[in-house]
């Protein structure tokens, strides 16, 4: 079930992209937010990498784009390009934890209060349900901007 929900918000990111171009998905939602959709691509990108392979695998803290948000866009990079790379950390991802029992436990990247701290395969499902759910919102949003698109 945690699966499928991920897998669903997953493709709402994807829907939310569908037939727009590059420029249209480099447009900011509202000043002075500089959220874009393929900021939101690339972040997620990281989120996958972050929770799944750094938190379970043996992935160092490289990131996969510029910064370890994700959200800053480089004139050379368009959505074609985001989304391959996001869905490559989502199945390397999936490579890593697939198979794993809910209980098994992986570490919070990072430093700060948290860093290293135990976290359950379970609690990181939950987690990225919530992150792809709130940037899912602001992607209604950038899209109903972009072109009037509403719904999901």
């Amino acid at each position: 079930m945690l699966e499928g929900w991920l897998d669903f918000h997953r493709g709402t990111l994807e829907v939310k992209c569908a037939g727009l171009d590059d420029a249209q998905v480099r447009e900011a939602s509202a000043e002075p937010s500089a959220l874009t959709l393929l900021g939101l691509v690339q972040h997620m990108a990281e989120v996958e990498r972050n929770w799944f392979r750094r938190a379970f695998g043996d992935v160092g803290a490289e990131t996969v784009f510029e910064d370890e948000t994700g959200y800053t866009l480089t004139d050379g990079r368009g959505l074609k390009e985001a989304l391959a790379v996001w869905r490559r950390e989502i199945g390397l991802g999936q490579a890593v934890c697939g198979g794993r029992a809910l209980d098994a436990v992986g570490h919070i990247p990072g430093g700060g209060p948290f860093g290293g701290a135990e976290v359950s395969l379970r609690w990181v499902y939950l987690h990225m349900i919530e992150e792809y759910a709130r940037h899912n919102g602001h992607a209604d949003i950038l899209r109903e901007r972009i072109d009037g698109t509403t719904g999901s």
